[in-house]
C-alpha cells in the first residue's frame, strides 16, 4: 500500500527532555508547515507505563510520534495506539547511541541489524495507515562503510519505509557519551548526498549541524528535507521565517514580543489543568537571542520561573528588559 510521506522539507529533531508538548506548541506558533516530532517513547512506557505519553495539543500538527523498541508485534501496537490517538506519522529511533538505549535493544545499535528493523517496518505498515520512517546514523562504531549505509537503507526499504532521517555522522557506542556523540567524528554531508543520488525514490532528510535557513536552503538542493534539532531550541526564533523561506508563504511574522503574548493564554490554561510554569517557561529561554537585553531575559526567567507560585506575570516582567522592536530577521 502506497502511503504518502508528510511534506518533510524542514522538520524539528525529536530530543529528549525538550521536545515536549509545550515546547512543539510554542514553535508551532513560529512555523504552520515544520513536522514536528515528540521525544523519543520506548514502546514499553506506551505498553506498561501508567502516564499518558501521548498527549499532545490538537493545535501541534503535522506531528511524528518517535518510537523507541525493537519488538515488532510491540511496535505494532505502538503504531497503532499512535495512529488512534491522531498522530500523523510514526519514527523508528536507530540513531540514540546512549547505554541505556542499547540495553533496551533499541537506538544506534540497530544499525547492525537490519533485518530486525525491516521487520518493525513490515509489522507497523501491516497495522497502520500511516507513515513508517526511520531515523539513523549514517554508521556505527567499525560499521561506517558507504556499503553498509545502503545495505542497512536498501533493507528497511525493502520492508515498505519510504522516508529516512540521517544524522550525518556515525555513532561511537562504546566510549563515547551521548553528548560527545553529538560532536564526535566530523559530519559527512556528501554520504547524505550520495545516498539520496542513490536512492532516488526514495524520501531523504539530512541532520545534523544544521544552524541557518540559508544552510537549509543550500541543503534542500540535495536532499528532499532538513531536520534541525539543537539550532531550533536554543535559538526558536529561527522557526518564525521557516514557512516563508522553505514554503513559499507570505504570511506577516510575529515578533518576539508577540510570541511571548501569544503564549500567555497557553500557559494559564495549562496551569489550570496542573502544568508548572517552568515547564513551558524553558522553553522560551533562547527566544531573543542575539538581540539586546536577552541576557536579563533570561537571567530574570531562570531566577524567577522556578518557584512554586511562578506564573505567565514573569514573562511579562521579563519582557521589560527587552526593547519592543519590529520583526527583527534575526531568524537567517
Amino acid at each position: 500500500m502506497a502511503i504518502t510521506p508528510l511534506d518533510h522539507k524542514f522538520s524539528v529533531a525529536p530530543m529528549l527532555d525538550w521536545t515536549d508538548k509545550h515546547c512543539r506548541y510554542f514553535h508551532r506558533l513560529m512555523t504552520r508547515h515544520a513536522v514536528l516530532y515528540t521525544e523519543m517513547v520506548t514502546t514499553g512506557a506506551l505498553i506498561h507505563g501508567k502516564g499518558d505519553y501521548l498527549a499532545f495539543n490538537e493545535e501541534e500538527h503535522p506531528l511524528v510520534l518517535q518510537l523507541g523498541g525493537s519488538n515488532p508485534a510491540d511496535m505494532a501496537l505502538c503504531a497503532k495506539m499512535a495512529e488512534q490517538r491522531g498522530y500523523d506519522a510514526v519514527n523508528i529511533n536507530v540513531g540514540c547511541p546512549s547505554d541505556r538505549v542499547q540495553n533496551g535493544m533499541f537506538g544506534a545499535c540497530l544499525m547492525a541489524k537490519p533485518e530486525l528493523v525491516a521487520s518493525c517496518v513490515a509489522a507497523m505498515r501491516d497495522t497502520v495507515a500511516i507513515p513508517v520512517t526511520v531515523k539513523s546514523r549514517i554508521g556505527i562504531d567499525e560499521l561506517d562503510s558507504y556499503q553498509f549505509l545502503t545495505d542497512f537503507v536498501g533493507t528497511i526499504a525493502d520492508a515498505g519505509c519510504q522516508q529516512f532521517i540521517v544524522h550525518a555522522r556515525k555513532a561511537w557506542l562504546k566510549g563515547l557519551s551521548p553528548k560527545e556523540n553529538r560532536e564526535i567524528p566530523e559530519l559527512d554531508y556528501p554520504r547524505v548526498h550520495q545516498l539520496k543520488r542513490d536512492f532516488p525514490e526514495l524520501d531523504i532528510s539530512i541532520n545534523g549541524g544544521i544552524k541557518t535557513l540559508e544552510d537549509v536552503m543550500q541543503q534542500l538542493k540535495l536532499v528532499d528535507g532538513v531536520m534541525v534539532g539543537r539550532e531550533a531550541y536554543t535559538n526558536p526564533y529561527l522557526l518564525s521565517l521557516v514557512d516563508q523561506f522553505i514554503y513559499g508563504e507570505q504570511q506577516p511574522v510575529m515578533s518576539q514580543h508577540e510570541l511571548v503574548r501569544a503564549m500567555l493564554p497557553y500557559i494559564k490554561q495549562q496551569m489550570e489543568q496542573g502544568a508548572r510554569f517552568w515547564h513551558i517557561a524553558r522553553h522560551m529561554l533562547g527566544l531573543f537571542q542575539g538581540l539586546p537585553g536577552a541576557r536579563q531575559w533570561r537571567r530574570h526567567l531562570s531566577e524567577n520561573g522556578h518557584k512554586a507560585a511562578a506564573g505567565p506575570e514573569v514573562l511579562t516582567q521579563a519582557l521589560a528588559f527587552v526593547p519592543e522592536l519590529s520583526v527583527s530577521g534575526q531568524a537567517g
